[in-house]
């Protein structure tokens, strides 16, 4: 596939760090010469220099004939101009553009037409996250929570600690604790390393785990892993942006929410928008404010500001002076592990939603969701099976008879309302959404492979 990257920000960075090593042509536009020059030389791709929304840079790029281009500059209004010349001058199948301001986003259905303003799909970095960090909220102890199949199913990441029921046990032991829940372990890491989940393998404290469950099971299964914590109730949220707004928009009518921002101006505009939420004008550092706000009962600390260091500091300042859980919206991803598991509960990378929801698109096959993991080297897809037995090498095959690459498990199908956690006799059909985890992300074009059927396969 020819892909044009607008943009050698993280994003676009990130981007074409995944994608130019699944046999893709990529190019890459930015204004900086510094930058491009730098992933010219990591990276196996073309670079223009430019102003990526000019027509002449596009058609430099190679925008006559690109199967996509992707726009992820800093501005909104340049990536919406860029698709539009896309669109208007080089007929470019698929245009994605990210769009933060909420401005546009709340109009999105009247603006984003091919007549109107021509982007096929647009990526809101701060809902994603906002969707991100509630799903987190909902699930007090996961790392991780992955819905699929609109919210039927998902995949939930969460350390194994002692008092954990299967601590110590083998999987198999699993159907014996809940009998009347079914689940699968689709990936286990410890001490960072992949090993493969079989019904002999134990569980040990400190393994990172990946299960798959019907979402109504989830709270179920994490309590075989660690010991179940209570929902919160108290929410702090340091930072008044799009992310603290809208999360606290969102949480207002079901938690008891504070909210702490730094600018007075937008602090008050918070205060007269905001129905239930307290806002507060300060520093969220301020060990004085914390403690007139008793964080010592707050539940879980969320620091969401656009400075790394700022959330960091707060939420490690918040921990010591007894709130319970933190959460830190990290930009620069080298910090993500660097903080996490100690004062810090969870790091949650901006980058890494906004590239999940990048791949759905780019991923050939109907695959309709996908969640880039493990700083990039794992994967998590929902793909449905289309065709017949004689047109697909999925539909109509046990589980056990499919190809799948190595350290590839399916987790879960989804048929139409019912979730089946997946089994070695388990037979696909079409139209099923099937919930696979890839250890390696290298082999994602075998699956992808899998789920295009051919008129000439038999």
């Amino acid at each position: 596939m020819k892909i044009i990257i607008l943009g050698a920000g993280r994003v676009g960075r990130t981007l074409a760090e995944n994608l130019v090593g699944e046999k893709n042509e990529i190019t890459i536009v930015d204004s900086r010469t510094s930058r491009l020059r730098e992933l010219q030389d990591k990276f196996d791709l073309q670079v223009v220099v430019g102003h990526a929304s000019h027509p002449a840079i596009l058609e430099k790029a190679g925008a006559e004939d690109a199967d996509m281009v992707i726009a992820v500059t800093s501005s909104d209004e340049t990536n919406m101009v860029a698709c539009q010349i896309a669109y208007s001058l080089f007929h470019t199948p698929t245009k994605i553009a990210r769009i933060r301001s909420q401005e546009y986003i709340q109009f999105r259905k009247q603006l984003f037409k091919n007549h109107d303003i021509p982007v096929d799909h647009i990526i809101a970095p701060e809902q994603l996250v906002t969707k991100y960090i509630r799903r987190l909220i909902d699930y007090p102890g996961a790392l991780q929570v992955m819905a699929f199949a609109s919210g039927k199913v998902s995949l939930v990441a969460v350390k194994a600690y002692y008092g954990g029921l299967l601590v110590g046990h083998a999987l198999s032991a699993l159907r014996q604790h809940m009998p009347h829940v079914d689940t699968r372990v689709a990936a286990i890491y410890r001490q960072g390393r992949p090993i493969r989940p079989m019904g002999t393998t134990i569980i040990e404290a400190d393994d990172e785990v990946f299960f798959v469950a019907a979402t109504k099971h989830i709270r179920a299964v994490m309590s075989e892993l660690q010991k179940l914590e209570a929902s919160y109730k108290r929410v702090m949220i340091a930072g008044g942006g799009n992310i603290g707004a809208g999360l606290a928009r969102q949480l207002e009518q079901t938690h008891r929410v504070k909210l702490i921002e730094r600018n007075e101006e937008r602090a008050t505009y918070l205060s007269e928008t905001l129905e239930r939420t307290i806002v507060f004008a300060g520093d969220a550092s301020d060990p004085e404010l914390l403690n007139e706000e008793h964080i010592e009962q707050v539940d879980v600390f969320i620091a969401v500001t656009n400075d790394d260091e700022a959330n960091i500091m707060s939420a490690m300042l918040a921990k010591r002076l007894g709130a319970q859980k933190t959460m830190v919206l990290i930009q620069h991803g080298a910090y993500v592990d660097l903080v996490q598991g100690g004062e810090i509960d969870i790091a949650i990378s901006p980058q890494q939603a906004t590239i999940s929801a990048l791949l759905t698109h780019v991923r050939k096959g109907d695959i309709v969701n996908v969640y880039s993991l493990r700083k990039g080297a794992a994967e998590a897809i929902e793909a449905i099976a289309h065709g017949d037995q004689e047109t697909s090498k999925v539909v109509g095959r046990r589980i056990a008879d499919i190809k799948l690459p190595p350290a590839t498990t399916i987790g879960a199908i989804v048929r139409k309302d019912e979730v089946l956690i997946a089994h070695s006799d388990t037979v696909i059909e079409t139209d099923d959404h099937v919930v696979m985890f890839l250890v390696d992300k290298k082999y994602i074009t075998e699956v992808e492979k899998l789920f295009q059927p051919s008129a000439l396969f038999f």
